[in-house]
């Protein structure tokens, strides 16, 4: 990257038990985040393991592990608001029932990807989002951090007219 652009650390989150076919995609992306660290386009990247869907009242959630993935997710929510994108690709709020309890409860399915790119202690992209209809996927992120661009929601409007 250039001088003029910061070198990024990005957290990738992936799903412990994938549908068909997003094992590979995973891999791809793994592969990809190594390419990108060894050519110096990224300053590491950490994958974290995570399951289908978190409930924010249950035990699970009070582990430090539950709050971990818990706080990410509201620091993405404070993100997303302040650039005015839709998280809508990358969680969502669902009610799960249980048979065992004969019950429903309120649960956040979480994605099988997401990236989070981080400038120091900033967050400063998660991937996917949607803004304006144009859905800005994991693999665009990584194409232009290949190529030293900063996140495309920074360059929209400029070249951009309103009707």
């Amino acid at each position: 990257m250039s001088d003029t652009n910061p070198t990024p650390h990005i957290e990738l989150y992936v799903r412990s038990m994938l549908p068909d076919g997003a094992h590979e995609r995973q891999e791809a992306v793994i592969d990809r985040l190594q390419t990108l660290d060894e050519n110096n386009h990224i300053d590491g990247f950490n994958v974290i393991v995570w399951g289908k869907q978190i409930a924010p009242q249950s035990a699970a959630a009070r582990t430090a592990e539950g709050k971990y993935i818990l706080n990410r997710v509201a620091e993405f929510k404070q993100w997303a608001l302040s650039h005015n994108v839709s998280l809508d690709s990358f969680y969502q709020d669902t009610t799960v029932d249980s048979e065992a309890a004969e019950s429903a409860y309120d649960a956040m399915a979480l994605p099988v990807m997401g990236l989070a790119e981080y400038d120091g202690n900033e967050l400063v992209h998660v991937a996917p989002c949607t803004k304006d209809d144009i859905v800005h996927t994991i693999m665009d992120r990584l194409d232009r951090l290949e190529v030293g661009q900063p996140p495309a929601l920074n360059q929209e409007g400029g070249d951009v007219s309103v009707v």
